[in-house]
């Protein structure tokens, strides 16, 4: 059957249509989402006043809602005091402050700065410039054209890095991540890294399911995103070793990633 002129224009318009409601029923979506940053802190005075600029910079210029909740540990160089003066100077709709009475572990950080976030989706990334804001439209870009849950940053995929780790801290992360790779097959390539976004309802079920509170947290979040289905990017990121202050991660918490790598194999 040939088909006439009038007949082939009026289903290309009728097709162009469905493409621009499609696409506008997209923008309307993405226009709505708000981002939520959590920021752990621990003795980041002076990292913290130039990573809340670089993320609102960042936020501002890809035009999107957002706000950072500080969750500071008592920290004795008086981060939570320059907290309350960023507070001051963005405003505490953009600035929420979440401070606890001492170090209780980076898993209860998140869950305590999730209490509050208001976002659509939650950032969890280091406040010592380990993780730069640059990545997030990359981040953010992924999820946008995938419906992803999860984006996490890796170290491991091809254009990621380390800069500033000795032998020995490479040795232990590239084998706690082979490790879990052939014991878990968790799916990604990265499974201790920290720089991941979230569709904020998927954090929060996951979190109601994990135990992990320190080190081992990333793993086991990672780990049971992948047995819940959740769809998961990655994207390749240079970490870069804290700018200013002391490196974290210690004895307890090698000890912990391991006891919780065990776990996990016999319960998920």
């Amino acid at each position: 059957m040939v088909v006439g002129r009038s007949q082939r224009m009026a289903g290309w318009a009728t097709s162009t249509s469905s493409i621009l409601k499609s696409k506008d029923k997209m923008a309307s979506q993405t226009k709505e989402d708000k981002y939520s940053v959590i920021l752990p802190t621990y003795n980041e005075r002076r990292n913290l006043p130039i990573m809340v600029w670089l993320l609102a910079r960042t936020f501002d210029q890809q035009q999107l809602d957002w706000e950072v909740i500080i969750v500071d540990d008592n920290s004795p160089d008086g981060t939570l005091q320059v907290a309350e003066e960023l507070q001051r100077l963005y405003g505490p709709h953009r600035i929420i402050l979440r401070p606890r009475a001492g170090k209780l572990g980076l898993g209860t950080a998140y869950m305590h700065g999730l209490t509050t976030c208001t976002g659509t989706f939650t950032i969890i990334m280091d406040a010592d410039f380990s993780h730069h804001p640059k990545y997030l439209p990359t981040f953010i870009a992924l999820q946008r054209a995938h419906g992803l849950d999860i984006v996490t940053g890796s170290r491991y995929r091809p254009g990621g890095g380390v800069h500033g780790w000795d032998f020995k801290r490479k040795l232990v992360s590239r084998g706690a991540n082979m490790l879990t790779y052939i014991l878990l097959d968790p799916g990604v390539s990265d499974v201790t890294g920290s720089f991941r976004l979230y569709r904020t309802s998927i954090l929060r079920e996951l979190i109601e399911k994990t135990t992990s509170k320190g080190y081992v947290f990333q793993m086991e979040i990672i780990v049971r995103a992948r047995s819940m289905g959740c769809k998961i990017g990655e994207v390749p990121i240079t970490f870069i070793d804290r700018l200013y202050g002391d490196s974290k991660l210690g004895k307890d918490e090698i000890l912990g990633f391991v006891n919780g790598l065990w776990k996990l194999f016999w319960t998920v």
